[in-house]
């Protein structure tokens, strides 16, 4: 047991020692192929992740008073709402996880063209991301529905969310090549931080270098 530790502490240093005496031609080879692995051993052990997607607009209401316009200036506003409190304690319910999954999970964008808020959910499975997103969708359209004396403008519903046949992360591919430009780039900052090594011709110029002269020394020589 008192040994474990002293040699697991130990093979750091090991690895190191063996990366120093590495040819430098090999080092940015070295490190590519390196982190190509670890990228496709990430890519292979991760957890699929899948994303769904629903859509809401925002449309002003036939008896109220704003215009388009400010439909857009309202659906920029109810997408910041999509992942409050307000609206996700009312989705827990239908999408069937607490507050803090909706919160790790969901997202909102909104156009600067169109007043359209997109809500997207992801999970480790395709059809709760869709039913999180729908759930979460819903909630945000009665919240503006509560709101419309006071806005003028309510949230229709305009795509609903579909389960996913792909998974939205990163493919093993991806993974592998985004390692082997991170271990080609550590690897290249590895070769820039390695000492240089001092060549005869190095030290021969260094010794060559005279030592510099005391001002007694060079009174004498000039008396």
């Amino acid at each position: 047991m008192t040994d474990t530790a002293p040699r697991s502490a130990g093979l750091p240093r090991r690895v190191l020692a063996r990366v120093k005496r590495l040819p430098v031609q090999l080092l940015l080879p070295a490190g590519a192929l390196l982190g190509a692995v670890a990228g496709g051993v990430y890519g292979t052990v991760q957890t699929p992740q899948y994303t769904a997607t629903s859509d809401v607009v925002a449309v002003p209401d036939k008896h109220g008073f704003v215009d388009s316009h400010a439909a857009l200036g309202f659906a920029q506003a109810y997408g910041r709402l999509a992942t409050q409190l307000a609206v996700l304690g009312d989705a827990q319910t239908r999408a069937g996880v607490p507050v803090a999954t909706l919160r790790r999970s969901v997202q909102s964008a909104t156009s600067p063209d169109a007043p359209m808020v997109s809500i997207s959910a992801t999970s480790r499975h395709a059809d709760l991301a869709a039913d999180i997103a729908n759930a979460v969708a819903g909630s945000l359209t009665r919240y503006a529905d509560r709101s419309l004396r006071n806005t003028g403008v309510r949230l229709v519903r305009f795509s609903p969310a579909l389960k996913s046949t792909q998974p939205s992360s990163a493919s093993r591919g991806l993974t592998a090549l985004v390692g082997a430009g991170t271990g080609g780039l550590l690897g290249g900052l590895a070769l820039l931080v390695r000492p240089r090594r001092i060549t005869g011709y190095d030290a021969a110029a260094g010794a060559s270098v005279p030592a510099p002269a005391h001002s007694g020394n060079v009174q004498e020589q000039l008396g």
